[in-house]
């Protein structure tokens, strides 16, 4: 049998005068591709679009959006401010929704999205193997001792969010309902690619309605928290160093016992055969999902979250099993998360409604969620024997862009150690969410 595990090529060593420095190699490139690349792929497919000769499939539709994904992606990580606050995902969201709002996108282009996104239903790919290796990746005594460490804060937190956001929300004259399906829960949901883009096709199911105006009306409160977050985390960094008792400096539970957790799954080489088995377990579980949904009534992508929950807790799959659901979960959020926020942006968010939704109620509800999570956090942590100020830290890790918001939100704060705990909140809070929401959309409706 042939040896398909990845191994990165040893290159020989080079003259010194053309040794490159990480920054300087990483300035000079697009996404993964060196910038000279980059430039020739882009003039292939601007080419191929105003001559009226780009496939309308996956492959001009794929080419599009990973492109246009690595381009936004770099400069929302490049520009100063935005940089800090989520950029890549406000960028990628913002500017394909504006193009094509202004009358700026290519008709092939646009048709070559829409089949790519909606008639190959690739989102649906995307969001199979991004939940399914999120949640059977994570290693199982981070999942269980995590989320019974976590348990308390995060479900405190949540009711505290909840209450706080529909309390302000209705003084702004929203009502509960809308408040809570469309602003509170985008924003503790785990993130756009894991929490809006699965929630809006439930909702969509659920209430006969285009996902795309469902999207329009959860992103700008997922973004806005995010935002929230990050410079709340930025803002308890300092408290702990002018207050030395409400922090651990980096460490959550006072009896030092955070390596209850151990090490975080490691990163293996990739094994192109495992690999292929994370793809078959993802589409599987999606399958499942979208099989049990008639019988439940529960819409397809929460039953393959419940699914995958349940591989995970009683340990059925084998490790490797596990190991290939991780690895494309890596890959897929790797090289095509942008480019999945590009199609959500081109096809799914409409500007005007995005633009509309920035309205000093609609940030002072999102603003209220996440400040009265971050408050609970840092109160009930306290009360369990956990660092006030870390407490609050991963607490609002809940109301993040998924795993790039943990990483800023944890980044502004500069406790990366805490990344374990971060995940908790992220990724099992966010499902847990979003299973509810759906669950009560379903009996409301």
């Amino acid at each position: 049998m042939a040896d398909t595990t990845y191994r990165a090529s040893v290159a020989p060593p080079a003259a010194s005068s053309q040794i490159r420095t990480p920054a300087t190699r990483a300035a000079l490139r697009i996404g993964p591709l060196p910038i000279g690349v980059y430039i020739a792929a882009a003039v292939v497919c601007a080419a191929a679009v105003y001559s009226g000769k780009l496939p309308n499939d996956v492959i001009g539709g794929l080419s599009l959006l990973m492109l246009l994904g690595f381009l936004l992606g770099k400069l929302g990580q490049t520009i100063p401010v935005l940089k800090q606050i989520g950029g890549t995902a406000i960028l990628c969201l913002f500017v394909p929704a504006a193009i094509v709002s202004y009358g700026l996108m290519p008709e092939a282009a646009l048709k070559a999205i829409a089949t790519t996104f909606r008639t190959a239903n690739f989102q649906y790919f995307f969001i199979a193997c991004l939940v399914a290796g999120s949640i059977l990746g994570m290693p199982y005594r981070v999942l269980v001792q995590g989320f019974i460490r976590m348990f308390v804060p995060l479900l405190i937190g949540t009711l505290a969010a909840v209450s706080a956001g529909i309390a302000i929300a209705m003084l702004f004259g929203h009502s509960p309902k809308e408040a809570f399906f469309f602003i509170i829960i985008p924003i503790i949901g785990g993130g756009l690619a894991e929490g809006v883009l699965p929630l809006s096709i439930a909702y969509s199911e659920i209430l006969q309605r285009p996902q795309g105006d469902l999207v329009a009306q959860m992103v700008p409160a997922a973004l806005l928290g995010n935002v929230v977050a990050i410079v709340c985390a930025g803002l308890l960094a300092r408290l702990g160093e002018k207050r030395r008792d409400l922090s651990g400096q980096g460490m959550l539970v006072r009896t030092g016992d955070d390596d209850i957790l151990g090490e975080a799954r490691s990163d293996q080489p990739i094994d192109l055969g495992l690999l292929g088995a994370g793809i078959v377990l993802s589409c599987v579980l999606f399958v499942l999902g979208m099989t049990l949904a008639p019988f439940t009534g529960i819409p397809g992508p929460i039953m393959m979250i419940i699914a995958a929950v349940a591989l995970k807790l009683t340990k059925m799959l084998p490790v490797e099993m596990e190991l290939g659901a991780y690895q494309i979960n890596k890959f897929m959020s790797t090289n095509l998360t942008f480019a999945i926020l590009v199609a959500m942006g081109t096809l799914l968010v409409k500007w005007e409604q995005l633009a509309a939704s920035f309205n000093p109620g609609y940030i002072a509800i999102c603003t209220a969620t996440v400040l009265a999570m971050i408050a609970s956090g840092f109160y009930v942590g306290k009360w369990l024997n956990m660092y006030p100020v870390e407490a609050a830290i991963v607490t609002a890790c809940h109301s993040g862009l998924g795993g790039t918001g943990d990483v800023a939100i944890l980044g502004a704060a500069d406790r990366m150690g805490l990344m374990a705990f971060a995940q908790i909140a992220t990724r099992v809070g966010g499902a847990i969410m979003i299973v509810i929401a759906a669950l009560l959309m379903k009996s409301l409706s």
